[in-house]
């Protein structure tokens, strides 16, 4: 079978929630499937990435988005009822190009990954389409609300957009995809409960225990220019760590770090940026730690630290998508001294 699959990054490296989901995905499918990548690129995809995807792909189109374009859809929102990220992400130029390639490559079906692609393949009715929701990105946006400071008007407007979209959005397509239970119930839909559940999984022989001197008391891994992620060590370092009682050193690994994050940097919190082999951090850690008290959907870190039996606290609105046993998978904490004394058990 030919798949056209369309996603809103180049997904590699493996920086990012979604870039993870699809590069799994799309190269599982390609022993049996002839795939065509075509991916919108925001930032400098570098030629050693693409090549890595030509690897298992068919072919990979990368179409980089025009800053300047960006800016005005950006500011024409502002008129629009769509959401900013679908006004982001949309180009018309770039979507005459996408409609010679699926005319050209003539795919039995599209795979669409995110809300923010569907714009380009809504109207190709002569081919079955998949959406992949992954999150229900509404309700992600909702509970940022609260800390988005004087971007709590735009933030509030987005998260109306989003709903009433991924709604309509819903019937363009023939079939969906989701990542947890959780997650589809706030697809507000009168279909939603066709809408399949595709977890995310972990290769248990790559993510494997070690043993290592552990150099870290905690660890916190993931896009740390992700808001939710800056929350999640904000909290850790100047909420949690003040009631240990003694001093504790934490390592906090990941890909650009914002300046947020990076003002946490101590004598005993160390901030590393992209480390090419993340297995590194959770080996030199005795616990993994996410305070994560915003976003959806499933949290690939947890994953990754508890296949590597590292001992993990998290929140309850993390795992009422993991779903892992209290005392038995990981342990549970929803304010700084419940982390606090779960840390010094």
């Amino acid at each position: 079978m030919k798949l056209f699959v369309l996603v809103s990054r180049v997904p590699y490296p493996l920086d990012k929630g979604d870039k993870l989901r699809v590069y799994h995905q799309v190269k599982e499918l390609s022993k049996k499937h002839q795939i065509h990548l075509c991916c919108l690129d925001d930032s400098k995809t570098t030629k050693e990435s693409i090549e890595h995807l030509e690897l298992f792909c068919h072919e990979v189109s990368v179409f980089q988005l025009n800053k300047l374009k960006i800016y005005i859809n950006l500011f024409w929102s502002l008129f629009s009822t769509k959401p900013y990220q679908i006004n982001y992400f949309y180009q018309s130029s770039i979507h005459r190009k996408i409609k010679k390639l699926i005319q050209s490559f003539q795919p039995d079906r599209i795979y669409s990954q995110l809300i923010r692609t569907t714009e380009y393949v809504k109207n190709e009715h002569d081919i079955i389409k998949t959406l992949d929701y992954m999150d229900a990105f509404s309700k992600g946006i909702d509970r940022r609300i609260s800390s988005s400071g004087i971007l709590k008007p735009l933030f509030r407007e987005e998260a109306k957009r989003l709903l009433k979209y991924e709604h309509l959005i819903f019937d363009y397509f023939e079939h969906h995809t989701i990542i947890s239970i959780e997650d589809r119930q706030l697809i507000y839909h009168e279909k939603r409960e066709d809408i399949a559940i595709i977890t995310n999984g972990i290769d248990t022989e790559f993510f494997c225990p070690k043993d290592t001197t552990k150099k870290y008391d905690l660890l916190f891994v993931g896009n740390m220019s992700y808001a939710p992620n800056i929350s999640a060590v904000t909290f850790l370092v100047e909420e949690v760590l003040p009631l240990l009682g003694q001093e504790v050193s934490v390592l906090i690994a990941g890909s650009n770090p914002a300046k947020e994050v990076l003002r946490l940097s101590s004598h005993n919190v160390k901030i590393t940026g992209w480390i090419d082999d993340i297995r590194e951090a959770y080996s030199d850690a005795k616990i993994f730690i996410a305070p994560l008290f915003i976003g959806t959907g499933l949290q690939n870190k947890l994953l990754e630290a508890m296949a590597m039996e590292l001992p993990c606290i998290t929140t309850d609105l993390v795992n009422s998508t993991l779903r892992a046993k209290e005392g038995v998978d990981l342990e549970l904490a929803n304010s700084s001294m419940e982390f606090a004394i779960k840390i010094n058990l």
